[in-house]
Formats: structure tokens, sequence, C-alpha cells
């Protein structure tokens, strides 16, 4: 039995352009329409009267800058000669023939430095203060060091040390060595403004760049990247990646990617819990000998409840009047690969295609819950119309407390041959949408270079416009042994 081990790359930040872009909507689609054309092998359920949409609205700015640690004054030893408490102080005996005053002589009035002049009688050699037992006091059988009496407060005499008591002065703490100042944070933008708690420049007023404005990571097979894209001012699409192994031994690779809907409340965290829900139940339940069609379908349900436990948590105004209304919502889309099968699981409109290595026919094997879908699925409406349309991208089907509905889709297939998997939200497959699109961008070292497929994938949705948050998982399928069934 395997155990999931991720280990992906830490996420990075990059400066993006001024924040913009338009927010999504939900749109509410004629009741009693048909689902979309089922992917092969798929059985979609036909979604409910009850629509949302799904656009992706998006802030940037990094992690909170620390006030810098204000240096503070060191603290001297103790004053050679100053008792401790409760000790007699014995003052030293005139010389009869003082020395002459030399370069080195502390001036009259030094107070600390006079009082190094005469060690008592059987004192030790080092002048200083009298030898002292765990409580400070004199060892029995040595007399205290003298001490001159203070004679007010002395702003240019330096401070007892701690524990040694006595002195009028005002001990300052010396500086913590493991703690550096930390120097302000400064605009990306300008490089001249600081930037304040929010995260803005206050010279130019730049939003500055987020943890998650692009994220990349690598998990033995598989690969995925995320990026905030070039209109949206934050990232709400999320991913999970992992491996684990079967009961028999045999690997098996997971992706989840979700994209949060951005006319809802908190669409980053939706999207982020409900990656992280599916991607723990999966690497938990695959171990165990689920079947990973099963799988799949529990993973999505745990997505589900995830993103319902953000409802709430809506701040009380949020749900004074409708606390289901406006609740974080996001969609989801999954693949597991195993030796010799394929399963992909979706509610919503991000998809997954099917690339194979010799780029023979390439399938997709999703279907949106979309409006979109639902008037080709119709017959109202041939694809290309249907998309064109400014309302394709309102979805029908999503994860979230206002949920009319979960149907979870899942399907399972048998490919013949390698190739690799592309899990990814609309942001990607706007500009790759036919499976022919999709398998023209994905470079042909995919399978054997995920993490470069990938960065190549969202370098392509960059390039035409980046209208959106960006994210793409890709899994690579092995090549299986001769007589294994056909997706």
């Amino acid at each position: 039995m395997g155990t999931a081990a991720p280990a992906g790359h830490p996420a990075t930040a990059v400066p993006h352009a001024a924040p913009g872009g338009d927010a999504g909507h939900r749109t509410t689609p004629a009741p009693h329409t048909a689902a979309g054309a089922s992917a092969p092998g798929a059985n979609p359920a036909v979604p409910g009267p009850h629509a949302a949409s799904g656009g992706h609205a998006t802030g940037v700015g990094p992690p909170h800058p620390t006030a810098p640690h204000a240096p503070t004054a060191h603290a001297s030893n103790a004053t050679p000669g100053t008792g401790s408490p409760g000790a007699p102080a014995h003052p030293a005996a005139a010389d009869p023939h003082p020395p002459a005053p030399s370069a080195h002589t502390a001036p009259a009035g030094d107070a600390a430095s006079a009082d190094r002049s005469a060690p008592s009688p059987g004192a030790p050699a080092q002048a200083g203060a009298a030898p002292t037992g765990a409580q400070g006091a004199p060892v029995r059988g040595q007399p205290a060091a003298s001490a001159a009496p203070p004679a007010g407060v002395r702003l240019d005499r330096r401070a007892p040390a701690e524990g040694a008591g006595g002195g009028d002065d005002y001990p300052l703490q010396a500086p913590d060595p493991r703690v550096a100042a930390e120097p302000a944070a400064v605009c990306v933008a300008c490089r001249a403004g600081r930037v304040d708690d929010d995260g803005y420049c206050e010279n130019c007023g730049h939003a500055q760049p987020r943890e998650r404005d692009h994220m990349e990571q690598e998990c033995g097979p598989v690969a995925a990247v995320s990026d905030r894209g070039l209109r949206h001012h934050r990232n709400e699409d999320a991913f999970a990646v992992g491996t684990t192994a079967l009961p028999d031994g045999s690997p098996v690779s997971v992706a989840v990617v979700c994209d949060g809907v951005s006319s809802a409340t908190r669409p980053d965290e939706a999207s982020l819990a409900a990656s992280r829900a599916a991607n723990a139940s999966l690497l938990d339940a695959l171990p165990r000998g689920t079947h990973p069609q099963q799988a799949m379908h529990e993973a999505i349900l745990a997505a589900s409840e995830a993103v319902n436990a953000l409802a709430g948590e809506q701040p009380a105004e949020a749900d004074e009047h409708a606390p289901q209304q406006n609740a974080p919502a996001c969609t989801i889309v999954g693949a597991v690969v195993t030796a010799g099968l394929l399963v992909v699981g979706w509610v919503g409109d991000s998809r997954a295609y099917w690339i194979p290595v010799d780029r023979s026919p390439a399938v997709r094997l999703t279907e949106d819950d979309s409006w979109a879908a639902q008037m080709v699925a119709a017959g109202l409406m041939g694809e290309a119309e249907a998309y064109a349309d400014h309302r394709a991208h309102a979805i029908t089907g999503w994860l979230g407390a206002d949920a009319y509905e979960l149907e979870p889709h899942t399907a399972a297939f048998k490919p013949d041959r390698p190739g690799v998997v592309v899990v990814c939200t609309d942001g990607l497959w706007n500009y790759a949408e036919s499976a022919d699109e999709m398998a023209e961008a994905v470079p042909a070292d995919a399978a054997a270079r995920p993490l470069h497929a990938a960065r190549v994938l969202v370098g392509h949705a960059l390039d035409g416009g980046g209208h959106d948050n960006v994210t793409v998982a890709l899994v690579p399928f092995p090549a299986v042994p001769q007589g294994a069934g056909s997706a």
C-alpha cells in the first residue's frame, strides 16, 4: 500500500498588469432543457433549472510587510565596585601617594572610573565586583569591593548589569541578536514607494503580487501550473496533484482543478477548499481499494462539503436576509490515472482532454454544465453559435451551498496507447476549445516533460489575451499491454 507523496515547487509571485477585468454573472437557463452531449463513455445527468453563471473576477497584493525592529541600546556590564543589594560597602582607604595623572586616567567626577582605582584589601587581582554566591551576596571570608555612594542620576554613567543590583541609572535591554530588522517592502512597479498593509503602493497605488498569482507544482509524473492572467486582479483558480499506489502496488496519479465563481463571495477560498478536499479524499480512498470511479464520485462530494462549510462562515450581514444567496461556489474537474484505466469527474465547465502521444484523434472527456451546452443538446443552436453567445459561460452546475442539486459526473476510459490527460479551467480552453486545437497547443514531449508542457499551455492562454485565470494540470498516461480496451 502506498502513501501520498506530493512534492511541489513553492509558489512564486510575479508582477502583472494593473487590476482590471469584468465580473462574472449567474444566469438561470430555461427549465427542462436537456444536458449537453456526453463525453465518450460518460453519461452526465441533465442539470436542473436553477442555474448560476461563473465568470472570474480576480486582487493582488503581497504579504503584509512587517515593521522593522527598532534597535535598542546595549546595556553594559556592571559598574566595577558596585556591591550587591544588602551587602555592606567599605570605602577604600586613601592612597597617601596617588599616581600622577596620565592619558588613561578617568576625568574627575566619573564615579565608574574612580571605583576602579582601589580594590579592597584581599580582593582578587582582577578589578571588578567582589566574588558572589548564587544570590549575589559576598563570598564568606572575602570583603566586598568598594563602592562609591551614588549621587543622584547620572546620564553619563553606564547601567549595572542585569542581576547586579544597585545603581540609579535607567537600564536598557540589549537587542536580541537573533532578530534582524526587516526592510520595508518596496513596490514592484515604481521601485520607490512603500507597500502598505493592504498590499498597495503608497506612491503609485499599484497592487502588489500575491502568492497565488502564479503557482507551479510537480509531483512524480504529474505537474500543474496556475496563473492570474492579464486582466484580473487575483487568482480564483486552484489545483491539487498527488501520487499514491493501489493495494496491488501499482502507481496511481491524481489531479484536481477548480475554478471559483466570481459572482459568488470568496471564490478563491471556495476553489482552494474544494481542490484540497477532493485530492485528500482520492489519496485516502484509492490505497484502500476503492474503485477509481467510485473514489472520484466520493471526492466530488467531499469537495462540495468543503465549499458548503464556507457558507457557514459568512459575515452576519451577508446572511441576514438570505443565508444561501451568493454563497461561495466553484467548478471542479479531476482525473485519476492508473495502469490501463483513466477516470474523470466534474461539475461545471472546467474540462479534461485526452491527447494521445501519436496525435491520433484527441477527445474531450467532459461535457460542460453550461447554458451553451444545453442549447447545443436541445438542438436550438450549433456549437459555434452557442459558444460565441455572451451567455455561453453561464454555468448550470457548481459546488456551493446555493447549488440546486449536486450531480457529480464521472466517466471511465481504457485508452489503448500512451498519451496525456489535460485537466484545465476555461481560462485555457477558451483559447483551445476543440480537442484538435488543444492537441495542437500541447507540446509533443508533454508526457515526458509535463511541467514544461503545462507552462507552455499557460503561455498559450496569456499570448491569446489572458482574459481569465489560467490553470492546467497534465497527467501522463503510460503505455498499456496489448489487448487493453480503447477509449
